[in-house]
């Protein structure tokens, strides 16, 4: 009879596993991820060439994170791989996804990587966005338990640990934020950096990087939400720092800095306060990053409805256009155009599975 009864559990779990699947769209996501971590081509290389020596297609020049049309883009779809595989260890996509991780994440490959990022030249590789996606790759490693996980964490600490080091002496020399809509942002990398940095236990460095939050931010009032978006935005400026400066705050001191900072959120529960960005052609890959922005846009502003008191006025209205922002978001990661494809499973990935929750 007991054993009757585990069977049943452990049947019942496989299929609530596979509804949630479904439900979420994460399938979809992975299969996104999977069709391009190992496509080469198109690529787009943020590369400094010192000499002949140098020219080499992307496969050879950073044998890991190569695909996806660039490195951030394939970064953050192997930590959609790995996100969705420690969530969903019973999917379809599952195996399929280990094998990909397994083919990536190698000894030999990650040296080579090493290798490129520490070149006197390349201290500013993918600084910080790309850089912000790969320590939060590293930190889904670090909260999985599970064998694989700490082998793949093993494989790839010695790129972890460049990366952060070169991070490290530019914010002891970063004297103004970076206030644009796109890869340069400071506010959105700060929050992955911080997030990185509690489950690493680098207290250091989430001092670091929560000082100078406060030094870029703190002070700041009436940040102008009626000039976004930008034609190319893919991250809002005002609701990432206010996303950020939660992370930091207690959350009545959160509060009263919100106030002072967005002082037009409702408090009525309307929707209507934040319109969506609009994206007229999403075979454009500039113009298709304002779908990446609405999806964006409502993590963040769950993640500020998060910080604030549960009794705060502006909740509902944020939350609701955080629902806005998600369906408008979500609609558009198709895969039919390339261009946003290679990138936006891995955004609704981060939504969809309350990433910048649930260790906040």
């Amino acid at each position: 009879m007991a054993k009757n009864i585990l069977t049943f559990v452990a049947a019942f779990a496989v299929v609530v596993s596979a509804q949630a699947q479904e439900d979420q769209g994460v399938g979809r996501f992975a299969s996104l991820a999977l069709s391009c971590v190992h496509q080469e081509y198109p690529n787009k290389i943020s590369h400094v060439l010192t000499g002949d020596q140098d020219v080499a297609p992307p496969r050879e020049l950073t044998p890991v994170f190569y695909g996806c049309f660039d490195w951030h883009s394939s970064v953050h779809g192997h930590w959609l791989l790995t996100r969705l595989l420690r969530l969903y260890p019973q999917a379809d996509f599952a195996t399929m996804a280990e094998s990909a991780l397994n083919k990536s994440f190698t000894t030999e490959k990650v040296a080579a990587e090493v290798r490129y990022v520490s070149h006197e030249q390349r201290t500013s590789f993918e600084r910080p966005y790309g850089v912000a996606w790969f320590l939060q790759l590293t930190a889904e490693l670090r909260e999985w338990d599970d064998p694989r996980a700490r082998q793949w964490l093993t494989v790839l600490e010695p790129l972890e640990t460049t990366l952060a080091n070169n991070m490290q002496t530019w914010l002891e020399k970063l004297a103004y934020p970076i206030r644009i809509g796109e890869h340069a942002q400071t506010a959105f990398a700060f929050g992955l950096f911080l997030d990185w940095a509690r489950v690493s236990g680098r207290d250091d460095f989430s001092q670091l990087v929560a000082g100078r939050s406060r030094d870029f931010y703190l002070a700041d009032r009436n940040c102008p939400l009626s000039y976004e978006p930008s034609g190319h935005d893919f991250l809002s400026p005002c609701i990432a720092e206010a996303d950020l400066m939660r992370r930091i705050m207690t959350s009545a001191e959160f509060a009263d800095w919100l106030t002072r900072f967005l002082p037009e959120i409702p408090t009525d529960g309307s929707t209507d306060w934040l319109a969506i960005g609009v994206v007229t052609d999403p075979g454009d890959g500039k113009l298709a990053h304002l779908d990446g922005l609405n999806i964006s846009r409502a993590w963040m502003l769950e993640g500020i409805a998060a910080g604030l008191p549960l009794n705060d006025a502006r909740r509902p209205a944020l939350l609701g256009a955080a629902k806005v922002h998600r369906d408008s978001g979500l609609a558009s990661v198709t895969g039919e155009h390339y261009e946003g494809g290679h990138w936006l499973g891995s955004f609704a990935t981060y939504l969809q599975t309350a990433r910048g929750l649930d260790g906040n």
